[in-house]
């Protein structure tokens, strides 16, 4: 009868132990279900499509580094209003931008502009100029009409580049880092490409969008790659200095999971009596 009544308990613990690490396995192995993105995208309709506001010119934010330079027909003319330069007594055009490195390559330190935390830059003989929140196009327009008539008696070309359009890529994706564009465009599909794409265990449906605007305002978006209306979100098209973190899903948070060393020193010594009542259970057996 003892006997009997060991077995039975012994074996509720071992059935119940089973049923546990059995759901433990499940659940540490369990694949994402969503890795498609932007699933059906073909059936939006192209109207709507068509309607989707088109890529716009990035603005300038404080800490953003510029490029810009003045050009025209008459060099000599415009050679003051670039940075680094300087014509000499001899008339000639003298550029003190640029330095040889030891391997041989030209780099250019100071011929940059940094964009204060105002928005503002230091103009050579302009002065200061207010440029934050404005676009290309506005910046050309004002150094254009601050250059003439008063210094220059015809309008000069202004040409101006971001040397900073970069996003960070962060969280579970193949390469994180920072992503450098050079074209001054870059979409979220464009840099989850570049980072090698998400790996599996990353949180597709909730891609985590942190973002500056000019000015100095911070904002967090939400983004879905399984939906397809994420074409014609807002934050598809990616603006300088933009993170992007891919949160871990479940499988991932699960196996990063680490057990309570006491919880872990429990299930050793559950695990040890169990072992000794199946001893115990064997010899009874063999006994009767």
């Amino acid at each position: 009868m003892l006997s009997n009544f060991i077995y039975r308990k012994d074996m509720k613990c071992i059935i119940n132990g089973v049923i546990v690490a059995g759901a433990i396995f499940m659940v540490s192995c369990s694949a994402p279900k969503k890795v498609p993105y932007m699933v059906n995208a073909e059936t939006i309709p192209a109207e709507v499509l068509a309607q989707v506001n088109p890529i716009t010119e990035p603005v300038v934010m404080p800490g953003d580094l510029l490029n810009i330079e003045v050009s025209s027909i008459n060099m000599t003319a415009v050679a003051p209003f670039n940075k680094g330069r300087y014509v000499n007594n001899e008339g000639e055009i003298v550029d003190n931008s640029r330095s040889t490195t030891a391997n041989g390559k030209n780099e250019s330190s100071t011929r940059y502009y940094l964009v204060s935390k105002d928005g503002d830059i230091d103009f050579p003989i302009i002065g200061k100029l207010h440029i934050g929140g404005m676009d290309k196009s506005q910046i050309e327009e004002l150094i254009q009409s601050e250059l003439c008539p008063k210094y220059l008696k015809e309008k000069p070309s202004v040409d101006i580049r971001f040397m900073n359009f970069r996003v960070t890529m962060l969280g579970a994706v193949n390469s994180p880092g920072v992503i450098v564009s050079d074209n001054e465009r870059l979409n979220i599909l464009e840099a989850i490409t570049k980072a090698g794409d998400l790996n599996i265990k990353g949180e597709r449906e909730r891609i985590m969008l942190i973002r500056t605007n000019s000015d100095g305002k911070r904002e967090i978006a939400i983004l879905n790659l399984n939906d397809k209306n994420i074409l014609l979100s807002p934050y598809y098209n990616l603006q300088q200095n933009d993170i992007i973190y891919v949160q871990p899903n479940k499988s991932m948070a699960q196996s990063a999971w680490q057990m309570n060393p006491a919880v872990a020193a429990t299930i050793t010594v559950v695990g040890g009596l169990s072992s000794v009542a199946s001893l115990v259970i064997g010899i009874v057996n063999l006994n009767n």
